[in-house]
């Protein structure tokens, strides 16, 4: 069971965040489920990841340290992943490989527009 429902993250420009998720996202196999007038939803059959404009008004910012890992079916995904956030914008923070801290661990760091931090990781064997 998962322990988490959904993970919000802010931004400062909704549209290039549309276009920027649509891609990275789509990349994992998941879709844009609902939008807005200050936020939209991707997920597969149920939000994971809402990308708003901050409620209290004030710019969005990152977070130092924090990290939101989405799980890939496939290293092609990961791959796919990273390419599609550098097309679209984003900013490498490791490139796609083997990390040495789970066996058979795969993935790739990257960083929205708006300067947050993602990651995608595979776990299955090559």
């Amino acid at each position: 069971m998962s322990v988490f429902t959904h993970t919000v993250v802010g931004t400062n420009d909704l549209e290039k965040s549309r276009s920027f998720y649509d891609k990275v996202l789509g990349a994992l196999g998941l879709k844009r489920l609902f939008d807005g007038d200050t936020r939209s939803a991707w997920g597969a059959d149920q939000p994971a990841l809402l990308v708003t404009y901050p409620i209290n008004g004030q710019p969005a910012t990152s977070a130092n340290g924090g990290t939101i890992g989405f799980a890939a079916p496939s290293r092609k995904a990961v791959d796919s992943f990273h390419a599609h956030a550098l097309a679209n914008g984003g900013i490498c923070e490791g490139p796609p490989g083997l990390r040495d801290f789970v066996p058979n661990a795969y993935g790739a760091y990257i960083r929205d527009p708006d300067g947050n931090k993602f990651c995608a990781f595979c776990y299955a064997a090559e």
